[in-house]
């Protein structure tokens, strides 16, 4: 990846440093987006909101939505130069803090390393790559895409496929194919980063309980749309989190349907914006009770 031209704030606000940066990342076929202060993406528009066109479940399947705005967080993230320039990207680069991009989109993995100790076992057991400082620890960039996960380890993250990075630089070193030592990383966590224990299973459907999911889909959809809530949370995040854990249970918690890998992506997202898991626990029971399950 090649070092976009710098362009000197001057008068001419954030929107000229963002959108250039943008369109010379486009070019290199990095699809980007822009991102608001706290490193979150802009929400849905009116029209997107709670996912009713349908969402974009993934880049290569975009889903029913045609939406011209930078919604549906990562999956925004675009290679077009006439959407990065529009107008309602050029509203949203005006207001954004940072540019984004999708390292699954463009073929990369991020292995985000938030702190020092983070860095001095990378050094020690992954193979050494291109790498980018970030505010407290670095970025090192891989050939090649793979699943993304939060917390594989203390201080490490896996940002490739339906996720994104902050764009920092190209940064320094030559660029490694993408070893298996980081692919096994997101197969096996370490137990310290459970996100389902054993409190938290799941009772089976009651006798005269009626599936509500029509396809399985139904379901995918709903986890998606709460992992979404939380994710675009700026405020009152304990509150969102238990609301939506409230939602999710009231809807399919009294099938059977749910399984133990739908509640560990929601426990994800929610320890992604910062709750510990012991709130995470504690908010899936506390629902759990109110429902009566």
């Amino acid at each position: 990846m090649t070092q976009p031209t710098d362009i000197r704030r001057d008068g001419h606000r954030p929107l000229l440093l963002h959108l250039h940066t943008a369109l010379e990342l486009a070019a290199s076929q990095i699809p980007v987006m822009p991102l608001r202060a706290g490193k979150i993406p802009f929400g849905n528009c009116r029209h997107c909101a709670d996912n009713a066109c349908g969402g974009r479940p993934n880049m290569k399947n975009p889903g029913p939505c045609t939406c011209p705005g930078p919604c549906h967080g990562w999956a925004a993230a675009t290679t077009d130069p006439d959407a990065i320039s529009s107008e309602l990207w050029r509203r949203a680069w005006m207001r954004a803090s940072a540019v984004a991009y999708h390292p699954g989109g463009a073929g990369l993995t991020v292995v985000d390393l938030d702190n020092t100790d983070a860095i001095t076992w990378a050094r020690e057991n992954l193979p050494a790559t291109q790498t980018v400082p970030t505010t407290r620890g670095e970025h090192w960039l891989y050939l090649g895409a793979m699943q993304s996960a939060n917390a594989v380890r203390p201080g490490v993250d896996i940002k490739s496929t339906m996720a994104y990075a902050r764009w920092l630089g190209p940064g320094t070193g030559t660029m490694t194919t993408l070893p298996d030592a980081v692919r096994e990383l997101a197969v096996s966590k370490p137990e310290t980063v459970q996100t389902a224990p054993q409190a938290i299973t799941m009772p089976g459907p009651a006798r005269d309980a009626e599936c509500r999911h029509r396809t399985p889909a139904y379901l995918d959809r709903g986890i998606a749309m709460a992992e979404q809530r939380i994710t675009q949370a700026t405020s009152g995040v304990h509150s969102t989190v238990y609301r939506t854990f409230l939602a999710v249970l009231s809807t399919h918690g009294r099938c059977g349907c749910l399984t133990e890998a739908h509640i560990a992506r929601l426990f994800t997202a929610a320890q992604a914006k910062g709750e510990t898991l012991r709130h995470c626990t504690d908010a899936w029971t506390n629902a759990r009770t109110r429902l009566g399950l």
